[in-house]
């Protein structure tokens, strides 16, 4: 158990700044890259302040940036979400840290195998890049991009190649880090723990940048922080920063490169380190001398976190998916104009979906939950919660039913994960609560994630100070893989905050109706994923709910006021995702999912009876009770939003497309979706509604 943290002293959020200068320090030996600890900087650079008050830049024009280890991590990990946005029009620059070189042999399946060419087989991974980016937009994949040459921070260059088609845009910048050195097996990795390391980059055959460039641990933060200050993205997507600890034998693990003792590889949460660095630092120099906080959002991918759970891509999205990496893969045969080859040849064809291994079959959020956390005022109005800039802010409603939002109020607290949990008080107060990541240190030092809580001092009035509620782990190491924290409030007052935990597993601290917080406790059972889902039943018993494998997993108070307890009979089918959970009019608790690979919604009633609802698509399921029944929102295989209430389905046909899975509630005007856009600003869909042309977002 996490020792007890003492709290910030209470105060009232207001516009003072509060100046918090710390350094992402680093002591003693290397650390495994897994903790994403970050070594000691040459020169000291300020954390993110998390005292609330900032000034948020307008997000403006919708930018996608994406940082990766190598060529295809986006293909695998994050598509289709990369898709849905470059299909509504947002321009994306892709950002690759490493050449993907590996031993330089690039052998089609069945055909002889060549001599290793590292510049080579770089440059046709990239060739595999823009034949895909080229399909992906639409066009004939073998259509002809610029190539130049980028200018970086610290005087460094790297090739970039840019496509457009007539509004829409795609860069690829390849900073082309070896992936392999002669020392170092694993070299991102080894920059990313050992300062005095530098490696030097890998030109790629034909590239018009010939000449290496190097770089140390403090030259790639620069060049990433440099990035962003340049395109100003306002969404930024990584890979798992802290992925599972996931034990697999000696065998699997060699052969799916997973580092040893996680889900992932190396390279991937080294990457991932290092893009959560530049954010931080980014929005540090940006706020340093009182300027405005960067108006974006971020998101996470699970990697190789796929092999090990339930797929949960049905058939229509999963060819989708696979289809664009055929461009990628290429074929010896092609004519594509590259003599260093057409592609990455050993992923081309059907070989995606026949690999045993599984990684296109599903797309995990490291951080899952709505976004943003919505409550309805008193008065009407719809206020929203979410993070920008890593900070959470607050966005209101203009009036009840006016689909407008005002500008964000920021209420600090970050560094912050993308979801918050949340709960309201019986006595109308609004809880909220993130998880931080507190501190990053490397080699020994500090390096810490934490549950933290801002709690409102009256009903639609002032917050206090952030309060920090620790985590469950007995090691700060175990502490970075806790999930995103759930909350709800029971009928005797108490609030049950719950998260997965190191053991995939989960924890729970609770609140006592004057407000005092007891110790973490351990609940036990079985392992599942993250996205778990809390709620109240008609008799008053706390449930929360977590996709396990083979069926979904259940934690109960068996009566009011008791601990909850794990409850090892399982609940319907294997889900192959987060479950949504409403209080059945009948009583007990009826569960909304999608099983492994299908797109129908599953729904469980009591005593575990399954059946389907037509709902047809993918991802997450919310749920919400109305006074016609509950309101079901999801996404078809386009990935358009789906609302099903009173037995109709809307699809939401305009507008930003919504980002990771919007928050649903019962309105005044009925039930309503709101989620942020790739422009990170919210947006509010009420089908039927006569608002409901006012309540799109603004066209990007």
């Amino acid at each position: 158990m996490a020792a007890a943290r003492i709290p910030e002293p209470r105060r009232e959020a207001g516009p003072r700044r509060r100046s918090v200068i710390a350094a992402l320090t680093a002591l003693g030996a290397t650390t495994a890259v897994a903790g994403c600890s970050v070594p000691e900087p040459r020169r000291p650079v300020p954390a993110a302040d998390p005292a609330p008050g900032m000034p948020i830049a307008s997000a403006g024009r919708a930018q996608l940036m994406q940082i990766l280890a190598h060529p295809d991590d986006d293909l695998y990990f994050m598509n289709p979400d990369t898709q849905r946005m470059l299909d509504a029009g947002v321009p994306l620059v892709s950002v690759y840290i490493t050449a993907g070189e590996h031993t330089g042999v690039n052998r089609a399946p069945g055909g002889p195998k060549p001599r290793p060419d590292t510049e080579a087989y770089t440059a046709a991974r990239h060739q595999g890049l823009r034949q895909t980016y080229a399909d992906l937009l639409g066009l004939d994949m073998f259509t002809p991009w610029t190539k130049g040459v980028a200018s970086l921070r610290g005087d460094r260059q790297a090739e970039i190649n840019t496509l457009t088609s007539g509004s829409r845009r795609v860069e690829l910048i390849f900073l082309n880090l070896p992936e392999h050195t002669r020392r170092h097996w694993t070299a991102l990795p080894s920059l990313w723990n050992d300062r005095s390391l530098s490696v030097r980059t890998v030109p790629a055959q034909g590239s018009p940048l010939r000449e290496p460039v190097e770089y140390d641990y403090d030259g790639l933060l620069d060049v990433l922080v440099g990035l962003m200050e340049q395109y100003r993205p306002t969404v930024v997507q990584t890979l798992d920063p802290d992925p599972d600890i996931q034990i697999s034998d000696e065998r699997t693990r060699r052969k799916d490169s997973e580092q040893p003792g996680y889900s992932d590889h190396g390279d991937h949460t080294a990457a991932a380190c290092f893009g959560w660095a530049a954010m931080v630092r980014w929005v540090a120099e940006a706020t340093e001398n009182g300027g405005q906080v960067p108006g974006f959002v971020a998101n996470a991918f699970r990697g190789y976190y796929n092999r090990h759970w339930p797929k949960n891509l049905p058939p229509a999205v999963l060819a989708e998916k696979a289809g664009h990496l055929v461009p990628y893969g290429g074929d010896p045969d092609w004519r594509c104009g590259n003599s260093a080859g057409c592609g990455d040849y050993a992923v081309g064809g059907d070989r995606p979906l026949t690999n045993k291994k599984g990684w296109v079959r599903s797309t995990h959020h490291r951080h899952p939950g709505p976004r943003p956390a919505v409550f309805e005022a008193p008065g009407g109005r719809l206020v929203a919660y979410g993070v920008l800039g890593l900070r959470a802010v607050r966005w209101r409603e203009t009036g009840a039913g006016s689909g407008r939002w005002g500008a964000p109020d920021d209420l600090g607290g970050g560094p912050l994960a993308p979801a918050l949990g949340s709960a309201v008080l019986r006595d109308g107060r609004q809880l909220l609560f993130g998880l931080r990541i507190a501190a990053l240190g490397g080699r020994g030092a500090a390096n810490r994630r934490e549950i933290v809580l801002l709690e409102q001092r009256t009903a639609g009035g002032a917050f206090l100070a952030w309060t920090g509620l620790g985590h469950p782990e007995s090691t700060e190491d175990r502490g970075r893989r806790i999930g995103v924290p759930v909350a709800v409030t029971a009928p005797d007052g108490r609030v049950h905050l719950f998260v997965r935990d190191a053991d995939r597993r989960v924890s729970t601290r609770v609140r006592e109706a004057d407000g005092s917080w007891g110790p973490w406790r351990a609940l036990g059972g079985e392992a599942v994923q993250d996205g778990l889902s809390a709620v109240v039943d008609a008799g008053g018993l706390v449930h929360v709910f977590g996709s396990g494998i083979g069926t979904v997993r259940h934690w109960a108070q068996p009566a009011p006021g008791a601990d909850v307890v794990f409850r090892p009979e399982g609940l319907g089918p294997e889900p192959g995702g987060p479950v949504a959970a409403l209080p059945g009019r009948e009583g007990g608790v009826r569960l909304y999912y999608r099983t492994p690979a299908t797109a129908a919604v599953t729904l469980v009633g009591g005593g575990g009876r399954a059946g389907r609802i037509g709902l047809d698509g993918y991802g997450p399921v919310r749920a919400v009770a109305t006074r016609r029944g509950p309101a079901l929102l999801s996404r078809d295989p386009r990935g358009r939003l789906l609302l099903r209430s009173g037995g109709r389905t809307h699809t939401r046909t305009l507008g930003a497309p919504a980002l990771e899975s919007p928050a649903l509630l019962d309105s005044r005007q009925g039930p309503a979706a709101v989620g942020l856009g790739p422009d990170a600003r919210p947006w509010i869909w009420r089908p039927g509604a006569r608002t409901a042309a006012a309540s799109q977002a603004p066209e990007i």
